[in-house]
């Protein structure tokens, strides 16, 4: 399978591509809006995972090159930048596709962060909007810490909720989600219940900032 992962140079692409990298046979492909520096993110992960004992197959492209050749279509960017992202990629996009949002809006203030989204009620509900009618959203990884999945010696032993109307599509994401070794998918329902997966964001940042020791943490539910 080829997973595009659109504005994949930033943190979450680059913890998504090195475990999918390590622990899978996917191809994936960094976008961005500047290739080359897509291309550098690509043969900085395949070094990384070289050197962790994998061998990957990560190529850099511009977002809409990379979405073109996708058949899961990641937005691994910041929730002000989704709609932007969408619209540049929309007219590549086809029904065989995916397309994953794991973005949350937040603010900060002097008490810590704060939920915050957009007008449509969630970043998912923003992309569902944005998305070509006929093509799959799905709502996945939007509690992970990125930095604990760029470490590849961490252990993960964490959930990942996952949102979404169309049921192939929802069952494509989590079986990708599983292929991370120590992160398990839970079904959280459809698109309608994105503000309460969204929310959970903002809370794991303020308890990881607030105590000793809990840097980069996930949850897991039992």
């Amino acid at each position: 399978m080829r997973i595009a992962l659109l504005g994949g140079t930033g943190d979450v692409g680059e913890g998504l591509a090195l475990r999918w990298g390590l622990e899978t046979n996917h191809e994936l492909l960094v976008g961005s809006r500047d290739p080359e520096k897509a291309r550098d993110a690509a043969e900085s992960y395949v070094g990384t995972v070289s050197a962790a004992g994998g061998d990957a197959t990560v190529k850099g492209f511009t977002n809409g090159m990379a979405a073109d050749r996708a058949d899961v279509v990641v937005l691994s960017v910041p929730p002000y930048h989704v709609s932007d992202t969408v619209e540049s990629v929309a007219d590549v996009l086809d029904d065989d596709d995916v397309v994953v949002t794991p973005a949350a809006g937040m603010k900060r203030d002097d008490d810590g962060f704060h939920y915050h989204p957009p007008g449509a009620g969630s970043v998912t509900a923003l992309v569902r909007e944005a998305v070509p009618e006929h093509v799959p959203v799905v709502g996945a990884f939007h509690n992970l810490a990125a930095g604990r999945l760029a470490d590849l010696e961490a252990d993960l032993g964490i959930d990942t909720l996952v949102i979404g109307d169309d049921a192939d599509a929802t069952a494509t994401v989590s079986r990708l989600a599983e292929e991370i070794e120590g992160l398990r998918a839970l079904d959280a329902g459809g698109l309608a219940n994105a503000a309460e997966v969204e929310s959970l964001t903002p809370l794991l940042v303020n308890v990881a900032t607030n105590n000793e020791g809990m840097h980069d943490l996930g949850v897991r539910f039992s």
